[in-house]
């Protein structure tokens, strides 16, 4: 470790010297007719041999610019580009030394359309309306690389452990390959897959629903959305991955990934199958389907510290995407996966629930066995009609099967080691599931400009079947309750039909002004019918209903909501405003022990939000937004059926409660300087709850709760955050550096023994990562976060209890000597606060060596996973009643050996490198 950071130090001594070779030059570029300066133009210098990018700025507010170049003693040519203007070209003999250019000034194109760039080079980067674009050829990456490298080479951007992407501060939630899904719109298999080099463009633009998308409405969303081109080049050939690997412990992993792209028809298939916990399709180029350090699932939602999911999983994946224009009207794409799954787990977990006077603490075992299998296909057709009527038709099936085993026992006791219950069970459980959903979206424009009439229509229909084998035994040491046992078969039948139709009319009053009105109308159906047979040893046979745990509960809910609202759109701002009654007739009813029971309310409900977008910039830009909302509880929590499925926990429902009330208040502020390549933002958001429906639970003498339903106001929730990045770079040598953190706040109330507890709990998740390159010799990137979670308690006899997490983890990758690459992830985790039966640290080292033969196309790997054999699943939850220490199966440490070959051939292939591309 000691050498390692002196090499670091070593290269930043290197990286500073380096800027005595550098020079500066600067400029404003003006508009050539009102003399204003143009903000955010794109000014770069290429090589006038071959057009290679050296270096590239964008002006700020005042259409000034300024550049740090290394000396270059070569013809160059200076670049200006602006969306609607003429390209500024000036050709120079070098650039030896520091120069002012002035004004430099831009004339505007005659035929300029709004989103058409005059030049056809593309510079790279251009700014158009809503659309922020990257020449993908302008940013330098590694021949093998794929798309989600590329990413991270373009300023703004941010790739996490979890592969979750952010682009200047926001999340993206879509990605599109040339406008069309592929796969899944979260981008997973794109992103690992896809290789860099066929990409032309990355385009990044506010995400839109469908009908926003249609109706060509602005974005009402707060993230944003990714859509890569593939460059037409390349958009005509196959290229693809074999992979097969064998290691210790019987640990495999093979996968198969092919596509063939003729045009604008893609089919794309893939296939996978391992038993080292991947149950994805997103491998990493140094570590492949290896989990840890770059492949992590990431931090759970609880702050645990596990570096794995639970148990071990064996998995089988396979697929195949198409998507094709299939006239100038109609397009088409689709998609079907088959997915099996299988995975065992060792579980052991300590738990602490708290009470107005004394606790229980309770430890518990389990040994699982969980094996699901899935059919899910999806379709996607787009018919233009005419130039003003579009329809788009997305239906979806979605098939699964679930066979689960568990074998558990638990037992409880009070604080004084009086012991309360125990309890022993095994079950088998098998689940069908058959789910369709459809949506359809039609659109009609009309001649005036912004008049828009829109239907969107969608169902969702849902079947499933469950039987259950249970054999269980409870034992109650205190009181007189006699105890339970149990061996029992359930049958669960559950059907959802939804249907809903969206009706919304457009019409612009001014250039600025626009109304929309229209109605929503909603029908809603489920029916729960559960059946539960006690074992006959007469019969040998499940045969005898168990009325106590037999129910049948039918709940139905029709709802019209007419709404209206306004779109005010200026230069600087825009502001949405909606609102909305909904009037609903709620209906259910249910039938236990031969008792029918019908509960039927009407309510009328308002809805609405406010969202106010202000531009600053183009790069700068602040987003308030304000929602009232109200939500019904459900059948189950209204019905008064008693769920008696929970030996240590019986269930009632509260036919009293309230709807849910809730109040939200965000605001997000976004800053990035493109000339500087550093960015920042900031982020705020409160959930306010009146009648929030919370649990209320009665122990009686041996543990056992009692559970309703009830309505409690004044709760709330509260997040705060900012991350702030930076890019430099000096030649060969790029860094990157950022720092990020998070916040929140909750308050919750409930009821513990008719005593209300409080529960106030505040979490702070601070983050600094690194990232430094050296050409295509050496990547360094160390992290470390912490996190800090606190819970203090009104009216429990503990007041306070807090947990810390420290995570550091360093990833490095060399690809020196040639044909070689080596990879290092290192990890330390910390858990501060964990019971001792616990082992509150772990080390995670995983590595990885590879050589490439045949021009790099065939790789051979050798790969080691926990070279320490330290690695573990140890989780702490603390919650309002609560607190749970939880341990689970892991990988632990396997050698494996695996090769991988690379297929790729295009009609017109033009190797990236062909002229030297620029890197971030």
């Amino acid at each position: 470790m000691i050498k390692l950071y002196s090499f670091v130090l070593l290269l930043l001594c290197c990286y500073t010297a380096n800027a005595q070779n550098d020079i500066v030059v600067k400029g404003t570029v003006i508009d050539i007719n009102t003399q204003l300066p143009l903000e955010l133009a794109t000014v770069y210098f290429t090589t006038v041999r071959d057009s290679t990018v050296i270096e590239y700025t964008t002006t700020d507010k005042n259409g000034f610019f300024s550049l740090n170049i290394k000396k270059y003693d070569k013809p160059v040519f200076l670049k200006v580009n602006y969306i609607g203007y003429q390209t500024y070209l000036e050709e120079h003999k070098g650039l030896t030394e520091s120069k002012d250019f002035g004004k430099i000034y831009l004339l505007e194109s005659v035929n300029a359309l709004n989103n058409v760039v005059v030049k056809n080079e593309a510079p790279p980067i251009t700014i158009k309306k809503d659309t922020l674009e990257f020449n993908a050829n302008s940013f330098k990456v590694r021949p093998d690389s794929n798309v989600e490298t590329l990413l991270k080479q373009l300023p703004g951007f941010d790739v996490n452990n979890d592969g979750k992407v952010t682009v200047n501060g926001r999340e993206v939630t879509q990605f599109l390959v040339n406008g069309k899904t592929f796969f899944d719109k979260d981008g997973a298999i794109a992103l690992k897959n896809l290789p860099a080099e066929i990409i032309k463009k990355v385009q990044v633009s506010d995400f839109k629903t469908k009908k926003e998308e249609l109706s060509k409405q602005e974005s009402t969303s707060d993230y944003s959305s990714i859509n890569l081109t593939i460059d037409e080049k390349k958009n005509k050939g196959y290229f693809g991955k074999i992979l097969g690997g064998y290691g210790s412990d019987e640990r495999y992993e093979s996968s198969l990934m092919m596509n063939f792209f003729n045009n604008k028809q893609k089919i794309s298939v893939l296939a996978s199958s391992n038993n080292i916990n991947s149950t994805g399709f997103s491998m990493d180029d140094v570590f492949d389907n290896m989990g840890g350090g770059r492949n992590s699932n990431g931090r759970n939602a609880n702050n645990s510290s596990a570096s794995t999911s639970k148990g071990i999983t064996q998995s089988n994946l396979a697929g195949i995407n198409y998507s094709d224009d299939w006239s100038e009207e109609l397009a088409a794409m689709g998609s079907y996966n088959f997915s099996n799954s299988n995975t065992t787990n060792n579980s052991k977990a300590n738990q602490i629930s708290f009470l107005p006077k004394g606790n229980i603490l309770t430890a518990s075992d389990a040994t699982t066995r969980n094996e699901n299998t899935g059919n899910k296909a999806n379709f996607e057709l787009e018919y233009k009609i005419s130039p003003t009527m579009r329809l788009v038709v997305v239906p979806k099936l979605n098939l699964t099967q679930s066979d689960n085993t568990s074998n558990s026992t638990s037992f409880s006791e009070d604080e004084n080691g009086q012991a309360l219950n125990q309890s022993s069970s095994e079950s088998n459980s098998k689940n069908e599931n058959t789910n369709f959903s459809n949506g359809i979206n039609f659109n009609k424009t009309f001649e005036k400009e912004a008049r828009n009439f829109s239907v969107v229509f969608n169902n969702n229909n849902t079947k499933s079947d469950g039987n259950v084998l249970n054999r269980s035994e409870t034992i109650f040491y205190q009181g007189d309750k006699p105890n339970d046992e149990r061996n029992q078969n359930s049958k669960n039948n559950v059907t959802t039909d939804s249907y809903t139709v969206d009706l919304e009319y457009t019409e612009p009053i001014t250039d600025s002004l626009r109304i929309r009105f229209g109605s929503d109308f909603d029908w809603e159906k489920t029916v729960n019918d559960k059946n539960t047979f006690n074992y006959n040893a007469s019969t040998d046979s499940y045969s005898d209903l168990d009325l106590s745990l037999t129910n049948y509960i039918s709940s139905r809910q029709n709802s019209i909501s007419p709404k209206f609202g306004i779109t005010w759109q200026k230069r600087k701002f825009t502001l949405n405003l909606n609102s909305q009654t909904s009037i609903i007739d709620y209906d259910n009813h249910s039938l236990y022990l031969n008792k029918a029971t019908d509960l039927n309310k009407k309510y009328v409900l308002p809805f609405g939000n406010l969202q106010l977008r202000y531009k600053f910039s183009r790069s700068k830009n602040l987003t308030f937004r304000y929602d009232y909302s109200n939500a019904l509880p459900t059948a189950t929590q209204l019905l008064p059926v008693i769920d008696l499925s929970n030996p240590l926990n019986s269930i009632i429902g509260n036919p009293n409660l309230n709807p849910i009330e809730k109040n939200s208040v965000s605001v997000n502020f976004r800053n990035f300087d493109f000339r500087t390549r550093s960015g920042y933002s900031v982020f705020a958001k409160t959930d306010y709850y009146n009648n929030d429906v919370v649990t209320t639970s009665v122990y009686d003498d041996s543990g056992k709760r009692n559970t309703t339903y009830a309505n409690i106001s004044g709760t709330y929730t509260t997040s705060v955050g900012a991350n702030w990045n930076q890019s430099v770079k000096k030649d060969a040598s790029v860094l990157r550096y950022g720092l990020a953190l998070n916040s929140s706040y909750s308050f919750d109330k409930g009821f513990t023994n008719a005593v209300m507890y409080e529960a106030r709990s505040i979490g702070i998740i601070p983050k600094v990562y690194l990232s430094y390159e050296y050409g295509d010799v050496i990547t360094i990137a160390p992290s470390y976060d912490l996190s800090y979670n606190e819970t203090k308690y009104k009216n429990y006899s503990r007041e306070a209890t807090s947990n810390v997490i420290h995570k550091i983890n360093l990833q490095t990758t060399t690809y020196w000597p040639a044909n070689l690459i080596f990879g290092n992830d290192f990890g330390y985790t910390y858990n501060s606060n964990i019971s001792d039966d616990f082992k509150k640290d772990f080390f995670l080292w995983n590595t990885s060596l590879s050589y490439g033969f045949f021009d790099k196309k065939m790789y051979l790997k050798v790969k080691v996973y926990d070279v320490l054999n330290q690695n573990q699943s140890a989780t702490r939850t603390i919650s309002a009643t609560s607190i749970r220490d939880e341990e689970n199966t892991v990988l632990k440490r396997y050698l494996m050996f695996s090769v991988a070959y690379k297929i790729g051939n295009f009609a017109a292939k033009e190797k990236r490198g062909g002229r030297r591309e620029r890197e971030m």
